[in-house]
């Protein structure tokens, strides 16, 4: 008897053609949470805390829309010092603060509360967090892992793995906080071109789910141009104006640099067949894609 094969839901995702533009889910506020034992399903829900830590952080979270996340340096060796608790905050002018602080004891984790009503500092280079959940997804394990590993060798000192970022059929799904900026679909080669690229301030369509402080139609028609353009800085364009249709959307998005054009691209939503969009889940999904149906200059 031939023995199945494991159904992996990012292999599947690959062989349908799954769009990846427009797939980043919304955020502007990453909360981190160093852990290195092994994670659970539910991430930091689902850590042995204090109930009330946990609820206060929870809390704090839900207001200000942040995502919470755990986190650890790649490999087996334990690191040195106390495990580490951040706020990273993308501020709409593009300003990106954090704050960072150390926890030995579950009370400690309530300077995160604190943290959030804070200003934050300017100055630190961005955290790259690369999905290696692998209790939530096999995918995020089975591509995360390689790709926290060549990315990690590179800069040591920016890289994390981190629980559940969305997305599972897209792994390696790589998040760059507080830029807000996600990309997916990556291996260890193109993960380091990816990260190189963007540290750079050049970001590619390639490999581009979205920008996370805008909508997906939004992330669609700003992919469709940095393709159609070429690879820019983070913040060289800005959407404009952007007019719904029903399935339609017409998206204005304009360079804020000389010698960059304005856009209008039209993007169309399309639900896609129903599908097992990850590798626990046993029910079809269905999702919703956005596509571009024309792009202009002018």
């Amino acid at each position: 008897m031939t023995t199945p094969a494991r159904f992996l839901c990012s292999d599947a995702a690959r062989l349908r053609g799954d769009p990846i533009a427009g797939t980043a889910p919304y955020g502007s506020v990453w909360i981190l949470v160093e852990y290195r034992a092994g994670w659970p399903f539910d991430g930091f829900d689902g850590l042995a805390l204090d109930p009330g830590v946990k609820a206060r952080v929870n809390s704090a979270a839900r207001a200000a829309r942040a995502r919470v996340l755990l986190v650890r340096r790649h490999g087996r060796g334990r690191p040195d010092g106390r495990p580490r608790w951040a706020v990273l905050r993308h501020e709409k002018d593009g300003a990106h603060r954090q704050q960072w602080g150390t926890w030995d004891d579950d009370g400690d984790l309530t300077g995160i509360v604190t943290a959030l009503d804070a200003p934050g500092e300017r100055g630190h280079p961005p955290v790259v967090l690369v999905c290696a959940h692998g209790t939530h997804d096999t995918c995020c394990a089975v591509r995360g892992r390689p790709v926290a590993r060549a990315l990690s060798d590179g800069w040591p000192g920016l890289v994390w793995e981190c629980t559940h970022v969305g997305g599972d059929r897209f792994a390696a799904n790589v998040a760059v906080a507080p830029d807000g900026v996600y990309y997916g679909g990556l291996d260890a080669s193109s993960a380091v071109t990816v990260v190189e690229e963007h540290l750079a301030d050049r970001i590619r369509a390639d490999h581009l789910r979205g920008y996370t402080d805008l909508a997906p139609p939004q992330q669609a028609a700003v992919s469709a141009v940095l393709r159609h353009a070429g690879p820019s800085g983070r913040h060289d364009y800005v959407v404009e104006e952007t007019v719904r249709d029903a399935g339609r959307w017409r998206v204005r998005v304009t360079g804020r640099l000389a010698g960059l054009s304005a856009f209008e691209v039209e993007i169309h939503a399309r639900r896609a067949p129903a599908h097992r969009l990850t590798c626990r889940g046993t029910s079809p999904g269905s999702a919703v894609y956005y596509e571009v149906a024309s792009l202009r200059v002018g």
